[in-house]
């Protein structure tokens, strides 16, 4: 056993104990009894103690290609020992061949990109840019969204849970979600006829002066419980927002990069073509990134001066290109339906099996168990949640979780997951929702 994958010096107890010291408290972690992670290979993660975990969030689906992935890590190395920060300032190669490899990856006539550190910056810049492009403030986001930490995303954000100011940025109002499971109009799938989609007219309307910059939206919502949205609904509402003078910012920071399966995108599963996307976590494996693309004539409206520190950065940069690269060479995006569709087969067996789980929803390599406390009210269960979390943890299985009300499993694995790698993870919800 090598150095690196030896257990830590420091054990589990006295991080924890620093970090109550030293961290600010709403930095919460998983778990009663928080873990240390102190390396990873693979599909998998290692302890301060040396216990070994099967990872099946991923990092909130940011790990795309694995742990410690061999192609990311020399990529990472060798640029550092070139040069590891530029600004964008100057030219770097990387960054150059990056932005024109997104030009290449994603749909329509999206072309241009300008990098930043993280999904929350994207947003911003993607709103920023939609506000410059059409000349109109307000912007529509969904309830049960989510779009970042800065106050702008805050506000678009469509959780009270996740807006900690009370001074919120003006210009954002909340449509409907597509939430058939919690359908907002009480419907069935039915007697659906998009309400939820075509109720945005009525919202620019009366909620907003009826001139509107934006539409942003996620094609599944991450943190809001993997809602999928029916499949006509994206057609619909670009429709509608186009016709008011806007665009549509699709917000791939989670579905992105062949998760959903076989497409690169998750919005191309819709067949509508954005006119701004953004992207972060998997798309550099884990090294800080965030990306706004957009068609040529919005990019180009964007005033001649503005700066990023570390977007673009040259190592982030390789990184990308070589977690790209681990995705193409292996068919990753196939992988994602193929190992997703054995998934959703699993998960359905266990909702026959236990009455707490409502609904199994979501794509590819992106699903989520809602739990209730009763299938007919459809009451939120998050102790259900908690108490999964611990049983499979204690069975060497992470598990993420999310919703408005905190009664969803988050499933969303490296995309490199195998059938025996969800065998192992089934094996562990199953023992788990029998012993909750």
């Amino acid at each position: 056993m090598t150095a690196q994958n030896q257990a830590s010096q420091t054990t589990t107890a006295e991080l924890l104990a620093k970090q109550k010291e030293y961290g600010w408290p709403c930095a919460t972690q998983y778990y009663e009894h928080p873990i240390a992670l102190t390396h990873g290979e693979g599909m998998h993660v290692f302890d301060a103690e040396g216990q070994r975990y099967l990872d099946c969030f991923g990092g909130v689906l940011t790990t795309a290609v694995g742990h410690a992935r061999p192609e990311v890590v020399n990529a990472i190395s060798e640029q550092v020992a070139k040069i590891a920060h530029t600004s964008t300032l100057y030219l770097n190669e990387q960054t150059v061949n990056l932005a024109e490899k997104m030009a290449q990856l994603t749909p329509g006539r999206l072309k241009k990109s300008f990098f930043t550190n993280s999904g929350t910056e994207a947003d911003e810049t993607a709103m920023v840019l939609a506000r410059i492009y059409t000349g109109n403030t307000e912007i529509i986001a969904l309830r049960h969204a989510y779009h970042g930490r800065s106050v702008m995303n805050m506000t678009a954000t469509g959780h009270s849970t996740w807006k900690h100011s009370s001074v919120l940025m003006p210009g954002i109002v909340h449509a409907h979600a597509p939430y058939c499971y919690r359908c907002p109009f009480n419907l069935k799938p039915e007697s659906c006829a998009l309400e939820c989609a075509t109720d945005v007219e009525e919202l620019i309307q009366t909620a907003t002066s009826g001139k509107i910059a934006a539409f942003i939206a996620e094609p599944i919502m991450g943190v809001g419980g993997f809602i999928t949205p029916p499949k006509d609904y994206f057609k619909v509402v670009t429709d509608i927002v186009r016709r008011y003078g806007g665009i549509f910012i699709c917000d791939e920071v989670q579905s992105g990069w062949g998760r959903t399966g076989d497409k690169w995108c998750g919005i191309e599963h819709w067949q509508v073509e954005p006119e701004v996307m953004t992207f972060a976590k998997g798309m550099a494996n884990g090294s800080p990134v965030g990306c706004t693309t957009a068609i040529p004539e919005v990019a180009d409206k964007y005033p001649g001066l503005t700066f990023s520190t570390f977007g673009g950065n040259p190592v982030t940069s390789a990184a990308a290109l070589a977690t790209i690269r681990v995705i193409e060479e292996n068919d990753l995006p196939n992988n994602c339906r193929v190992v997703g569709d054995y998934l959703r087969g699993k998960l359905d067996e266990l909702k026959d099996k236990y009455e707490v789980i409502g609904e199994v929803r979501g794509m590819g390599l992106m699903q989520a168990i809602e739990c209730v406390k009763d299938r007919t009210t459809k009451e939120p269960h998050p102790q259900a949640v908690l108490k999964v979390f611990e049983e499979t943890r204690k069975r060497g299985v992470l598990i993420g979780k999310g919703g408005l009300y905190g009664n969803i499993i988050r499933l969303g694995m490296p995309m490199i997951a195998s059938t025996a790698d969800i065998d192992e993870l089934v094996t562990a919800l199953d023992a788990a929702f029998s012993a909750a």
